[in-house]
């Protein structure tokens, strides 16, 4: 267990999360969605959770503490950029409980996983942003992240994603 990084902001600390925090993780998973009027699409359980993050370590996640409770988290992971021909991070979640934001939380996290990027010799550090989330993108822009409107996400889940893996299966190609 890596010890808490202290911040320059009073009473505020991240750390690595645990195990243990399964719980807390998946309650944050589940007021970041309900935010992003998603909650309906949140099918990830604790067990889930804790074997992704903890038995296979397939992403990281960093708790925001203020007054020792729990505030914030980030959840990322490493991508790899081909033509960097390095690792890069991949910042799938980031979520300050409401009452808590203005305040520099979410500001001290980026910065944090932005020194953790530097540290593993990352060549970026990325994530997305939904259209409609004003405040958010206002938040990126100021701290002179830069929306990369060339580029479209796709994404290939439920039925889509079992008839394209079925298709190497019965190797149907075309």
């Amino acid at each position: 267990m890596e010890p808490a990084i202290e911040t320059k902001l009073e009473n505020f600390r991240i750390r690595f999360a645990e195990r243990k925090d399964v719980p807390l993780i998946l309650k944050f998973i589940k007021e970041l969605a309900e935010y992003e009027k998603m909650l309906d699409e949140v099918v990830a359980t604790e067990e889930l959770l804790e074997e992704s993050l903890f038995e296979r370590r397939i992403a990281e996640v960093i708790i925001g503490e203020y007054q020792n409770k729990p505030v914030a988290f980030a959840l990322f992971f490493h991508n790899f950029s081909t033509f960097l021909g390095r690792p890069g991070i991949y910042l799938e979640d980031l979520y300050v409980k409401p009452e808590m934001r203005g305040k520099g939380f979410g500001t001290a996290m980026l910065a944090y996983i932005a020194k953790l990027a530097l540290e593993r010799n990352c060549g970026r550090f990325e994530w997305s942003c939904l259209d409609w989330n004003e405040p958010a993108i206002q938040f990126y822009k100021n701290l002179g992240a830069l929306p990369m409107d060339e580029w479209t996400v796709y994404r290939v889940h439920g039925e889509a994603l079992n008839k394209l893996a079925k298709k190497f299966v019965e190797g149907s190609f075309r």
